[in-house]
């Protein structure tokens, strides 16, 4: 499942999805829901999109920007990619720690 923001609703990107047998979860422009309707019957079936699904992408943008308060993390300074990943676990047992 790839959870994505409006950015990444092009047809192209649900097309490539769609052929790895990766369910996408991206809401759609107001644009594109305006040229569906505009179309018609022609413009086609709305992409699926679960709301409730959509809510936990908010959880790891949160995780995500919480790492990045890291130096080390944001900036990878580490040359390997070892190190680099022993940083993040150091990191995250911090965070789950404090929360």
């Amino acid at each position: 499942m790839a959870l994505a923001d409006k950015a990444y609703s092009s047809r192209a990107i649900r097309e490539h999805l769609r052929r790895r047998g990766i369910r996408a979860v991206i809401p759609a422009p107001a644009d594109q829901r305006r040229h569906r309707l505009r179309r018609g019957s022609r413009g086609g079936r709305p992409p699926a999109f679960d709301r409730e699904t959509y809510k936990q992408r908010n959880t790891v943008e949160w995780c995500i920007s919480r790492l990045k308060q890291w130096r080390g993390i944001a900036t990878r300074y580490e040359k390997t990619a070892t190190i680099y990943l022993a940083g993040l676990y150091i990191a995250g047992i911090f965070l789950w720690a404090g929360s």
